[in-house]
């Protein structure tokens, strides 16, 4: 992506595709797509795959608002705890635990 090999909004392979074209773990090619995606370089769009992060496709617009926002910010964390393996729950009370430290 750096270098400009992979242009704003080329879809990813897999996962476990990834990990076995490139023969490294699973759980390491996951990693560095979590990491990845915490610097904003990619985009998780739930069963829509994974993509190189584009101004233009992954910004709200500025009149989306808050609750777009919002909105986003929870599908994503549903998508990563789901990939973890939380139920809702879990997940609930992960949210609750970290609003009441803040």
């Amino acid at each position: 992506m750096a270098a400009g090999q992979l242009s704003a909004g080329t879809k990813l392979p897999t996962v476990r595709q990834l990990a076995t074209d490139l023969g490294l773990a699973a759980n390491t090619v996951a990693r560095a797509y979590r990491e990845l995606e915490a610097d904003a370089v990619i985009a998780t769009h739930c069963r829509g795959g994974t993509f190189v992060r584009s101004d233009v496709l992954d910004e709200p617009t500025a009149h989306s608002g808050a609750a777009d926002l919002a909105r986003a910010a929870a599908a994503d964390y549903v998508h990563t705890v789901r990939r973890l393996g939380l139920n809702s729950q879990e997940a609930s009370r992960l949210v609750q635990n970290t609003w009441n430290e803040n």
